[in-house]
């Protein structure tokens, strides 16, 4: 056995998998370039380190659950809804989240509010955040299930240890008193720990009426609302005004 196969057998007990697989490369090119020591052994660590810093980011990009749309590379900035240019810019330096705010983004549906939350969350994930998004329906799931099933339980503990967490379509439906009690407290727990995305097409005075709690809705505003930036968007509907159609000629149905 050479010494490479040896060290390759070394790597694999002690699960260095990028060392492994980019030995001879490395090596062959400290050979050309006559590196030291010290600089081969850091060029060896290098590529192990930044595969282990790609898989924790596929990871957790994978457990972040987001939608389809979620690159706000391709956002349209063009698209006359209310967020100018030069804000949307700052939303994705994401300072709001090193300085622990929260967002609230307020429209009509198809304003870009979930896509906007969903690339937030992505953004964050790309800088090392730990970042999750949840639809109300799934987040209150989430918090029925979560002393019954495994995964639900895993679930909700990912999110206590959240940096971010986007919840999407808040109040979009009335919730039942329980339901809304547990993500009260859900909410009390992560205040001024984790920050919070929260897209609605409801004004504070509508989430009261679908909670018939007028308490327990100002103690979930106060908590949301404290350290926050609310964006209200409008405009028409992104997705209506870029309908696509599989007909060639739309005329010819009429």
């Amino acid at each position: 056995m050479t010494k490479s196969e040896i060290i390759k057998q070394q790597c694999k007990t002690l699960k260095l998998a990028a060392l492994s697989a980019n030995l001879d490369t490395i090596v062959l090119q400290a050979e050309k370039e006559h590196f030291s020591y010290l600089d081969l052994i850091n060029a060896l660590m290098d590529s192990e380190l930044e595969h282990r810093r790609e898989k924790d980011r596929e990871r957790r990009t994978k457990q972040a659950r987001l939608p389809l749309c979620y690159n706000l590379d391709l956002y349209d900035t063009s698209f006359p809804n209310g967020l100018e240019t030069k804000r949307f810019k700052q939303l994705r330096e994401l300072t709001w989240l090193e300085q622990g705010y929260n967002i609230v983004f307020m429209g009509p549906s198809g304003t870009s509010k979930t896509y906007l939350a969903a690339g937030l969350c992505f953004d964050a994930i790309e800088k090392g955040y730990r970042a999750y998004f949840k639809t109300m329906e799934d987040l209150v799931k989430v918090l029925k299930m979560k002393d019954i099933t495994r995964s639900a339980n895993a679930q909700y503990k990912r999110i206590m240890k959240a940096h971010l967490l986007a919840i999407d379509d808040i109040m979009m439906f009335p919730v039942t008193r329980q339901d809304a009690v547990a993500f009260f407290n859900l909410v009390n727990e992560l205040h001024n720990k984790t920050s919070l995305i929260i897209t609605t097409n409801k004004s504070p005075k509508q989430w009261a009426d679908l909670l018939d709690d007028t308490v327990l809705a100002t103690a979930l505003l106060d908590r949301i609302l404290f350290r926050c930036e609310i964006i209200k968007l409008e405009g028409e509907s992104y997705r209506l005004k870029n309908r696509k159609t599989f007909f060639e000629n739309q005329n010819e149905l009429t």
